[in-house]
């Protein structure tokens, strides 16, 4: 059971990186877009971009995969309520955050253009910047809902 032991801690370690890299780098990009500085934008969404594919892409793949193998190992169902409550609001989250990258791509490249020119961010920004926040909401609460579900396991 050692073995099931170093997977379960690597499972929780990548689940605080996947969250804690996705609300601190949504955090940074949101107060930096609400400044309008255009400069600390660029720099900020590029740092975004980046951590996502290190943090975030890597995570995202690690955490079904452990999580399949715990619960395989542990005898657990896939039918389990909160387990499969748990791999439906993932699957929800993970659909929020595949357009994401690239809106946060698109954000990058708008606010790099727009320093390049020294110009305000453009109102294409705003629009991207929007579908951004509101894909980022339901991500947000479907991940907090898998920690819950995760650590109360209710019946």
């Amino acid at each position: 059971m050692e073995h099931y032991a170093i997977v379960k801690w690597l499972h929780i370690v990548s689940s605080t990186v996947l969250f804690g890299t996705g609300i601190g780098t949504a955090f940074f990009l949101l107060m930096t877009t609400r400044s309008k500085d255009v400069r600390a934008v660029a720099s900020v969404a590029r740092t975004v971009v980046l951590a996502d594919w290190i943090f975030t892409a890597t995570t995202a793949v690690f955490q079904p995969v452990s999580g399949f193998y715990l619960a395989h190992v542990a005898g657990m169902p896939l039918g389990t309520r909160w387990l499969m409550w748990s791999i439906v609001l993932y699957a929800v989250a993970l659909a929020c955050w595949l357009p994401v990258v690239r809106l946060q791509q698109r954000m990058r490249d708008l606010a790099e253009a727009a320093a390049r020119l020294e110009e305000p961010l453009p109102a294409s920004y705003t629009r991207v910047f929007r579908t951004w926040v509101a894909l980022g909401i339901p991500a947000f609460l479907a991940f907090v809902a898998i920690f819950y579900l995760m650590t109360v396991k209710p019946a």
